[in-house]
């Protein structure tokens, strides 16, 4: 983490770390926990959303991009079935258990993200032996840049290719690795996301943003060249408490899956005529959560369709009409997320939107080249008058997926 001076309190920037960096530090651990070399080092990214927040788990569209933060897992096999865990967030307590006793409700904390990857994939028929792991991360944590998703993610790709299951060489694979991790999420983790954060770690591709369909799970690579444009995507990480295993955002999915059956569809994705779905619906918080998701899928193919056409520029009332919904309809962001946006909006942003599933977490803003800096002095400024714990930030860069590092 670097500092730039600031009349206040100093400006926080959460740097990435290089494949080199990453590795050393988590193979050092796996040296000093377990007393042996691992077999190598795997590394997933974090993700960001540019736009289309709570669609993943309504059949909609979604266009994350990767982010250059990631989380490295070194590993290696056993042949006793055992498994152990280390985490260089608490490295003098590692978790210690059996691979075939892992299961829902057996783990707990951090250790269901990176364990449960071994039960769903064994679930999936994909079955591994035992391993010792230990992890490092750069990816802000409780920021809503999915730092769990990484974890699942590193973890998944490692077995993989340590067990040989063959999956992690194409997308049809790498989509497989996505189910498991979502099913280590919902059912070993407890919480009840979409499909989005795992897909973006594992499917994306460096310099482009990853538009997803989650009716499908298909994926285009949609070109995402900010410098080419003068641009910069500031991620501004509010500090805000961030949980997706609180019940709010279960709760938002249940109150979609109870307003499709109303409509008699599958997934809100169907609706194709909002006024008459709208008048259907006799609940108002059924008709405002369902007014966000039909607008939001629309504003991801506007987006996606502009930067296509080389419009990129024009993006910024997609992102303000999105974080307007996601603050009345879906009711998700938070005082910090909502001084953060109208900050950057103040200091010069083209455009900015709260980004992942909210009740904390991050903002984006789409900036000036150069002028992030700026930005982030004033959004710092614009909570120190608020009261607010300090930001941190970081310029988001498409990066490429999960993958073996050293």
């Amino acid at each position: 983490m670097s500092t730039v001076a600031h009349p206040d309190r100093p400006v926080r920037w959460a740097e990435a770390w290089s494949d080199e960096e990453g590795a050393a530090r988590a193979a050092e651990l796996f040296r000093r926990t377990y007393g042996r070399e691992p077999e190598g080092v795997w590394a997933a990214p974090g993700r960001v959303n540019l736009i289309g927040e709570h669609t993943d788990y309504n059949g909609g569209l979604c266009l994350p991009i990767a982010l250059p933060h990631r989380t490295f897992v070194a590993l290696a096999r056993r042949d006793d079935g055992g498994a152990g865990l280390v985490s260089d967030l608490a490295p003098e307590r590692p978790w210690r258990g059996r691979v075939a006793d892992v299961a829902p409700g057996t783990v707990e904390g951090w250790v269901t993200y990176a364990a449960g990857v071994a039960w769903a994939l064994a679930e999936d028929g994909l079955a591994v032996g035992g391993f010792d792991a230990a992890v490092a991360s750069c990816v802000p944590l409780g920021a809503g840049l999915s730092s769990s998703a990484a974890l699942e993610c590193s973890v998944a790709v490692a077995l993989d290719e340590a067990y040989g299951l063959g999956q992690g060489g194409d997308d049809a694979g790498r989509s497989r690795l996505v189910t498991a991790c979502i099913r280590t999420e919902n059912e070993v983790a407890g919480a009840a996301t979409g499909g989005m954060d795992q897909a973006a770690s594992l499917r994306s591709q460096q310099g482009h943003a990853l538009l997803l369909d989650t009716r499908d799970d298909s994926v285009t690579q949609v070109p995402f060249d900010l410098a080419g444009a003068g641009l910069e995507l500031l991620v501004i990480d509010t500090k805000a408490p961030h949980s997706l295993n609180d019940g709010q955002y279960a709760a938002r999915r249940a109150t979609c899956e109870a307003a499709a059956r109303v409509l008699g569809v599958g997934t809100l994705r169907e609706v194709t005529d909002l006024p008459a779905a709208l008048a259907a619906l006799g609940d108002e918080e059924q008709r405002r959560r369902v007014r966000h998701v039909v607008t939001e899928i629309a504003r991801v193919e506007d987006f996606a369709a502009e930067v296509r056409a080389g419009q990129v520029r024009q993006v910024g009332h997609l992102m303000d009409a999105s974080h307007e919904s996601l603050r009345v309809d879906y009711e998700v962001t938070c005082p910090e997320l909502d001084v953060a946006v109208a900050a950057a909006r103040a200091a010069g942003a083209l455009g900015a939107r709260m980004t992942g599933g909210g009740f904390g977490g991050s903002a984006i803003a789409l900036v000036e080249a150069g002028s992030s800096p700026a930005v982030a002095e004033a959004v710092a400024a614009a909570f120190a008058e608020q009261r607010f714990a300090a930001p941190e930030f970081l310029v988001a860069v498409a990066s490429g997926p999960a993958r073996r590092v050293s």
